[in-house]
């Protein structure tokens, strides 16, 4: 899916190009930049904070050991996050969020060292908090694709759209349907937080710097600042993972070059 030609020469300006990019194909719209994320029509409150909290800085932690297999750096990361807060329904949605970027196998494995760790903090007498499960019932058939369609372009600043899709149409379809429709449909994580477990995830996987830049861009649209994403990169470079926190930087560097350049 990377497209890294396609990536160095793209339009500086759009989100939903950057987001086309992560596909591989070139976006179609002109109005991408001016596409807004209302916080009305976000699932999640947004923060002004310039920090993270000490349970979103262990969100990508958790996703760059799940995308690396790395099962000591990801019960350690399990347990921080658990620590600071994070629900068990929030772990288990991080890492059901994440087969879509890292692949089946590695969510399922992480799924069984979250229930490991969880049992062995009860064992220890932990209460850790088990959280909610979504709130509101996920829409179905075309419903469930006109809502995915909604929160992909909410996210991207403009329709998403190009050669590729005109190629093979079925892959948006399952993008929206599934992706932006069944799983951001559910609201038991924020977006804030699916983002940072993303960036985390795609930082730690090499060759993926096309969706990794898409989605510093998405992080900055659904609220996350500048400062936060810094910090995330801090967090991956204090936690030993050196190639993930610079793949992370120049992504975010790049965006901001690219944001910097706009008209």
């Amino acid at each position: 899916m990377t497209n890294t030609t396609h990536a160095r020469h793209c339009k500086p300006g759009t989100l939903a190009a950057a987001f086309a990019l992560s596909l591989g194909l070139a976006a179609t719209s002109s109005h991408a930049a001016q596409g807004t994320l209302e916080p009305q029509t976000m699932t999640t409150e947004q923060s002004a904070s310039e920090t993270l909290s000490a349970k979103q800085q262990a969100i990508p932690l958790i996703a760059a050991a799940m995308a690396t297999s790395d099962m000591p750096k990801l019960n350690a990361s399990l347990n921080q996050g658990l620590d600071a807060g994070l629900t068990i329904s929030e772990a288990k949605e991080i890492l059901v969020q994440l087969y879509a970027y890292a692949g089946f196998p590695r969510s399922l494995n992480a799924l069984g060292e979250l229930m490991r760790v969880a049992e062995a903090r009860k064992q220890r007498g932990i209460q850790d908090a088990p959280g909610r499960e979504p709130s509101r019932v996920i829409p179905t058939g075309d419903e469930l694709l006109a809502a995915g369609k909604a929160n992909q372009t909410r996210i991207a600043g403009a329709p998403v759209q190009g050669p590729l899709f005109d190629f093979a149409p079925v892959i948006n379809q399952y993008l929206q349907a599934h992706l932006f429709g069944d799983i951001f449909e559910r609201d038991n994580l924020d977006w804030q937080s699916r983002e940072l477990a993303t960036v985390g995830a795609l930082a730690a996987t090499p060759g993926v710097e096309p969706q990794l830049r898409s989605h510093m861009a998405a992080s900055m649209r659904v609220g996350l600042t500048v400062s936060q994403l810094r910090q995330l990169i801090q967090a991956l470079a204090d936690n030993g993972d050196a190639d993930a926190a610079r793949r992370a930087r120049e992504a975010l560097d790049t965006q901001l070059a690219e944001a910097a350049g706009r008209p």
